[in-house]
């Protein structure tokens, strides 16, 4: 079993079109930043997605993916993020209509989450579907859409990850979006409105951190985001926000 795991390690950094995701707190622990697993950058902004347009770059990023799954397993964490596609196209710019049209998108994710659902299910983690912004992507933009893809597919273990730089260009309302995800919701993603970190820009932590309560969300707020100033001076930042903004919930 020892040669296998270490060729899996090997395949895992070779290729690694998601996010690693540790395990969720333990019950009644407050929400806050937490370190990924696995690995540090989780999206090869070079390699395939699982929507790509291309069939080959699509099942290759099923297979990476799977071989992620698994070593997450084995590392003890909870599961891996993906989003539908990256930088791939945009309506926002020419041709402005894609080669692939919403229902042949629909066709590649559900089979594509469906592959990985059953195989993380097997392996006993997640795969969380990301929205992405209408710039980044032009397939699953709002937490809706990616809602409706793990409804179709009706696998536990397919739930959706919220980002909130990317939910705050997108959704009309960032708590009605959260609180409509909630059955699906097992991941989020924090950085401030501008993707620097929290307390860098306008968003309301307070009101943020109160609803995910409100909601019952068990799991990590997962610090994804560019940092402004000096590093360790902007990572302090973001802790002190968020640290302050669950203790201003509980003063409400």
């Amino acid at each position: 079993a020892r040669p296998r795991r270490r060729a899996r390690l090997r395949r895992h950094r070779a290729a690694r079109p998601g996010g690693a995701v540790p395990r969720p707190p333990a019950a009644g622990a407050a929400p806050g930043p937490r370190r990924r697993s696995g690995h540090a950058d989780g999206l090869r902004r070079d390699g395939p997605l699982i929507g790509d347009f291309d069939p080959e770059r699509s099942a290759d990023a099923v297979r990476n993916l799977r071989s992620q799954l698994s070593v997450i397993a084995e590392l003890g964490g909870s599961g891996v993020t993906t989003p539908a596609a990256w930088g791939m196209f945009s309506r926002r710019l020419p041709p402005f209509e894609p080669p692939r049209p919403p229902a042949g998108d629909r066709q590649v994710l559900l089979a594509a989450l469906a592959t990985l659902g059953e195989h993380a299910r097997a392996e006993g983690v997640t795969l969380f579907l990301e929205p992405l912004n209408r710039y980044e992507d032009h397939m699953v933009n709002r937490l809706d859409e990616a809602v409706a893809l793990c409804a179709a597919v009706g696998l536990p273990s397919v739930r959706v990850a919220a980002d909130t730089f990317h939910m705050n260009i997108e959704e009309d309302d960032v708590h009605a979006a959260l609180r409509a995800a909630a059955p699906y919701l097992g991941h989020v993603q924090v950085s401030d409105t501008n993707r620097h970190q929290p307390g860098a820009g306008h968003l309301d932590w307070a009101a943020l951190v109160r609803t995910l309560r409100d909601l019952g969300y068990p799991g990590w707020l997962a610090l994804e985001c560019r940092l402004r100033g000096e590093p360790v001076q902007a990572l302090q930042q973001a802790v002190t926000v968020l640290r302050h903004a669950e203790s201003r919930r509980v003063a409400a």
